[in-house]
């Protein structure tokens, strides 16, 4: 184990989140708020731990899968340990456990919240809570990666160990590049939204928050009504398709760059997560229709909270909760499923539940027929054995944690609706879930420990599960 670079990568991350910092604190004062040490005790504490961790670069510049996984998930509780201390120090969040979670919530991109009343937060809380989501959206090692040379790291295993969905590919031939293009994209397509935001009216603070909310498919609204509160059809439309955008696999819109449209159409992923947002959001207009005045009304909400729980955005204009059984059921059920490998969304990915309905119909195939054989394909190339056997093991994986989370919980005494969703809501980065955790709950009445149990499931489900298993096991740690 490579101790001393686990330790230099984790620092040179710590430098790169002190460095953000500095804007929420600018328009603290610029604001006139007098909470400017809420963001320098941080930045000073990261910075001073980062800098003495890697101020020097260690000889042994080399790590393997092991190490790789252990600084992603240090990395992400270390940043989250950090990024809490604003709201603490501030006041603005009594509780530690409660600053930890919802700083969590908003790294992970998933927008669950403990805040009874979101608009008592000052402003630059508010922007800082919602620049998690932007910085977590795209992934906080890309980022590091994206401003810090990389050529001194075998950063192939962090990226696997941050980047979701079952398959990481690089976009040009040296990850560093790949990083940069990546968050060249990701701002593009950020700042293209705070314009079309700004053409619906929108304030210039209310357009920057909510697009990074989106960028990252994080939620985290500044209104105790998120979006609803505007009112607008054409903000709700705009919001919706740059939902849909960033929980799209990103190689897409790099093919679209080189002008490689074939290799887009042949893409199977992006068919099944288009289609499965168009069929549901169809089926929920019918389903709610009764509930309002036309069914383009109803399409309205139905297309925008389909593409907010399907991306695990978590933004509402409605309160789902209160939409007919069918409706409720399929929005569960898009929770799990999720955006794209590849994508800022959380979730299984919609390319696993693709492979997994392949493997159910070999499956019964070969059952139908024992003397044949029958291959996984996916966009006309078949699948390798250990892509399959991975799959097959993050389900058990998902299955399990999701079981033991559920355990846990449920000491809360709380209802069946709000425990099972709350876990799935988070261990998925949705953000709502339904019950006392709807669209216009919150999670504040969970006991600390629960909140703790939620926020390891958030990490968990964001880093995709073994970062977090491999950094608490104690194989890891067994000299080999």
């Amino acid at each position: 184990m490579n101790y001393r670079m686990i330790a230099y990568s984790v620092g040179r991350i710590l430098v790169a989140v002190a460095a953000t910092m500095t804007i929420p604190l600018v328009l603290s004062i610029y604001y006139g708020e007098r909470n400017a040490a809420a963001y320098l005790i941080p930045m000073l504490i990261s910075l001073a731990i980062g800098a003495l961790v890697s101020i020097k670069t260690p000889k042994n510049k080399s790590f393997f899968v092991r190490e790789g996984f252990i600084i992603v998930a240090l990395a992400w509780i270390g940043i989250s340990l950090i990024g809490a201390l604003p709201f603490y120090i501030s006041g603005q969040i009594p509780k530690y456990v409660d600053c930890f979670f919802e700083t969590v919530s908003g790294f992970t991109t998933t927008g669950s919240s403990i805040l009874p009343n979101v608009e008592n937060l000052s402003k630059s809380l508010l922007f800082w809570r919602s620049f998690t989501h932007w910085l977590g959206g795209m992934g906080v090692l890309v980022f590091t990666m994206a401003i810090f040379s990389a050529k001194d790291t075998r950063t192939t295993y962090m990226m696997k160990a941050e980047m979701p969905g079952p398959i990481v590919g690089k976009l040009v031939s040296k990850w560093q590049f790949s990083a940069r293009i990546l968050y060249l994209m990701y701002i593009a397509l950020t700042v293209l939204e705070i314009i079309f935001l700004l053409f619906g009216g929108m304030p210039l603070f209310d357009s920057v928050v909510h697009a990074f909310g989106t960028a990252g498919t994080g939620g985290f609204g500044i209104k105790n009504s998120s979006i609803a509160f505007y009112n607008s059809a054409y903000i709700d439309y705009v919001i919706s398709i740059f939902m849909i955008l960033f929980g799209m696999n990103f190689n897409i819109f790099y093919l679209m760059l080189i002008r490689k449209f074939v290799q887009i159409k042949d893409n199977e992923e992006i068919r099944w997560y288009l289609c499965i947002i168009a069929a549901s959001a169809v089926i929920i207009s019918l389903n709610i229709l009764p509930m309002y005045k036309s069914f383009g009304e109803s399409f309205r909400y139905a297309f925008f909270q389909v593409s907010s729980v399907m991306t695990t955005t978590g933004y509402s204009t409605a309160d789902f909760a209160k939409w007919p059984m069918l409706s409720q059921m399929i929005l569960v059920i898009l929770m799990v499923i999720g955006g794209c490998a590849g994508s800022t969304g959380g979730g299984m990915k919609v390319v696993r539940v693709m492979i997994l309905s392949k493997i159910m119909v070999r499956t019964i195939k070969n059952t139908a027929s024992p003397r044949s054989v029958f291959s996984v394909k996916t966009d006309g190339k078949q699948l390798e054995a250990s892509v399959v056997r991975g799959i097959m093991a993050y389900l058990v994986v998902y299955v399990m944690f999701a079981g033991i989370s559920l355990i846990i919980v449920s000491l809360d005494n709380m209802d069946f609706t709000t425990t099972v969703t709350a876990v799935l809501a988070t261990m998925n980065n949705i953000g709502p879930g339904l019950g006392v955790v709807g669209p216009a709950g919150n999670f504040a009445a969970f006991s600390p420990l629960s909140k703790v149990v939620l926020s390891v499931g958030m990490l968990a489900g964001r880093l995709e599960f073994y970062p977090i298993l491999i950094l608490f096991s104690p194989y890891t740690w067994k000299r080999s």
